[in-house]
């Protein structure tokens, strides 16, 4: 293979900004819109006053909750930022986003217990192809080396990290930094752009070692390049650059830069790889596979303004929309646009249009959802699946008041827009309204938008659990139901036998009635009578895995009726029910905990700890340094299953869970959950 031109590629871009929790994402976004002129000067994000983090539940958690969207120019180009969360929690947040943009800046920092959230990044970005460049932030605070560091990182990623620049250090401490491509020293300023300098003599022998270390690797793609170093001859500059920019666009490698987000250190390098090597939309397209030439549009993002309404942030992929255009989605949807804008954080830009490759945010699509691929033109595919992680924490809401019931309905619709990990479901069993997601900060800034952006006064706990009981002993019980008060009375009897099913049999109704002792139309209000009682037993919970004979009876051809024949029913099974040793039954869950191999220790110890049992673990097929530890474990001890896990394992664990079957409850257990339902123990 020869070199490959590294022809610059040109037109607006759109790259995410991605990293573990608390790595300096909304930091580095803020130091680049201040380099960029796009915001007067650079805000801590303590100071809740970053364009990043302009929520309320991001300011008052000092994390990124959402992802946001900020557009700049540099150097005449148009490009816009994604500030995504980094917290495992939100992480659906950053999938259709990062299925748009060109290039993802991974943001990482010399740390290696975020090294299981690095892998989970990078991960993502390989099964979506996405190219990416690795900035190594908060050098100004490094122990250890930067090439050890790498070392240490290397594995969370599938493509090798290429060094582009070292650190200058003097007396110990950074000052700035040696581009190795350029071969120049640059010096730190302070929110400033660096000065040009020599590179010290004393630094001259690490920069030609790492310098050589790169071409190395970059040689890797290029045979020319291979050529010349195995004779010693310097390659040119500009074929170096062009390599760069080649293995970066088609992922051969993952460009490693320097610097501190919080002092604005290394900020014009990122910059200028973005704008020659980053991918442009041409190459976005051919990665999602989109028809060429034909007009398209991804939704990254779905918001809800207090003022402006939906909001559909999109890329155009391809083609140009205008304000007041007729969009089609590939879900079948259509909207006409009404208003187009530019967004910086929550400020707003008005346009009349929106050019091939830009990201705005579309004005009014009802019916348009995160995810969907719009176009002008009818009959458009998808260009995206959304892969929905499923949810690993729950909690039961229910307004204050009861006259916000639909208002409250009306906001977790819209929530789920906005968040379509969320989910949302009436539980029949219980009345709940049961609100799932992936972890408790989750649920908890999702109160706090009900109650802060649409004021609901709310109130949550954990899920009830669906118990259930069932009978050990079989029994037989008259059921008799007889009342007199003038005119026609109510008369009903019948003889009841209860007994015992397997596991998992539910409710099985039969009769061996002979000679009419309970005519023939009274038999479906006898399993009527029964059905009702079943659902709340002696115990208090639905009864399961129970047969019912009517074996006799006797009737009235006056006084008896479907009525009398149902309250018949119900008392012989009061009765009945009593005698045959009710015993409450808890559901029993099949738990699969993914956890990186240096925490399934810990991992194994916790499952026991909840009544649970560890049926084995084996390696995570594909994820080299993970585990996957198998368990059943009541539901009873799931609710805050996730909280303990991610504590155990730097943040990163997760899980599924699916009903595998009811198990016996006994002691002070079951005597606690009847308490609990409102029945003597």
């Amino acid at each position: 293979m020869g070199k490959r031109a590294g022809e610059r590629r040109k037109g607006p871009k759109c790259i995410a900004i991605v990293g573990p929790f608390s790595s300096g994402k909304t930091t580095l976004l803020e130091a680049l819109l201040a380099r960029t002129g796009a915001i007067a000067r650079q805000n801590a994000v303590s100071s809740g006053n970053t364009v990043g983090d302009h929520s309320a539940e991001a300011r008052a958690h000092l994390m990124s909750v959402e992802a946001t969207f900020a557009t700049t120019e540099f150097m005449g180009e148009s490009v816009t930022f994604v500030d995504c969360p980094g917290s495992v929690e939100f992480a659906f947040e950053v999938q259709p986003v990062l299925a748009a943009c060109d290039l993802a800046v991974v943001v990482a920092e010399p740390d290696e217990k975020k090294f299981p959230a690095l892998q989970l990044i990078m991960r993502q970005l390989d099964e979506m192809g996405v190219p990416r460049v690795l900035f190594l932030n908060k050098i100004d605070k490094a122990a250890a080396g930067v090439r050890e560091t790498l070392k240490l990182l290397q594995p969370a990623s599938s493509t090798p990290l290429l060094l582009r620049q070292i650190p200058l250090r003097k007396d110990g401490i950074v000052v700035g930094s040696i581009d190795l491509a350029l071969e120049r020293a640059y010096i730190y300023h302070e929110h400033a752009e660096s000065t040009v300098a020599e590179i010290p003599d004393d630094d001259r022998a690490r920069e030609l070692e790492a310098r050589f270390s790169m071409l190395e690797a970059l040689a890797d793609h290029d045979d020319s390049l291979m050529e010349q170093l195995l004779e010693e001859i310097e390659p040119p500059r500009d074929a170096v650059f062009d390599d760069l920019a080649a293995d970066l666009r088609d992922g051969s490698v993952t460009p490693v830069l320097i610097g501190s987000a919080e002092k604005g250190n290394g900020i014009m390098r990122l910059l200028k790889t973005i704008r020659h090597d980053a991918p442009d939309v041409e190459a976005t397209r051919r990665r999602l596979g989109a028809e060429p030439g034909k007009p398209a549009l991804q939704v990254m993002k779905t918001i809800h303004t207090p003022h402006g309404g939906k909001l559909s942030v999109a890329r155009v992929l391809c083609g140009r929309v205008a304000d007041g255009a007729d969009l089609f989605a590939s879900s079948g949807a259509t909207g006409k646009v009404s208003g187009i804008y530019r967004l910086l954080g929550k400020e707003q830009t008005k346009l009349a249009a929106a050019e091939e490759g830009e990201t705005v945010a579309l004005g009014k699509l009802d019916e348009v959802a995160t995810g969907d691929t719009l176009s002008t033109a009818r009959d458009v595919p998808a260009l995206v699946a959304l892969d929905m992680p499923p949810p690993v924490y729950a909690l039961a809401l229910r307004p204050k008041e009861r006259k916000d019931d639909v208002k409250l309905s009306a906001s977790l619709q819209k929530l789920v827009q906005e968040d379509p990990s969320l989910s949302v479901e009436q539980n029949q069993d219980t009345g709940e309204t049961i609100v799932s997601g992936h972890g408790e900060m989750h649920l908890r800034v999702t109160v706090e938008r009900l109650e802060g952006k649409y004021q609901i006064a709310v109130q949550s706990h954990p899920p009830r659990v669906p118990y259930r009981e069932t009978i050990r002993k079989a029994a037989t019980q008259r059921g008799r139901h007889k009342k007199q008060s003038g005119g026609h009375g109510q008369f009903g009897d019948v003889v009841l036998e209860i007994k015992p099913l397997p596991r998992g049999s539910g409710f099985e109704f039969t009769d061996t009635i002979t000679g009419g002792v309970v005519p023939k139309q009274y038999i479906p209000s006898v399993e009527a009578g029964i059905r009702d009682f079943l659902r709340a037993g002696p115990l208090g919970f639905p009864v399961v895995d129970i047969a019912v004979n009517l074996s006799d009876g006797s009737y009235h051809t006056v006084d008896s009726s479907d009525m009398a024949f149902q309250q018949a029913a119900r008392i012989g099974m009061k009765e009945g029910m009593a005698a045959c040793s009710p015993v409450l039954l808890e559901p029993i869950l099949k738990v699969q905990i993914f956890t990186p191999s240096e925490a399934t220790a810990r991992v194994t110890a916790i499952v026991p700890q909840r009544r649970g049992q560890i049926l084995g673990f084996d390696g995570r097929p594909g994820w080299p340094g993970w585990d996957v530890v198998e368990a059943t474990m009541p539901q009873a001890e799931i609710g805050n299953l996730i909280v303990e896990l991610r504590s155990a394992t730097a943040g990163v664990a997760s899980y599924v869970a699916r009903f595998d079957h009811m198990a016996e409850l006994t002691g002070r257990l079951a005597d606690e959950v009847m308490s609990a339902n409102g029945k003597a123990a």
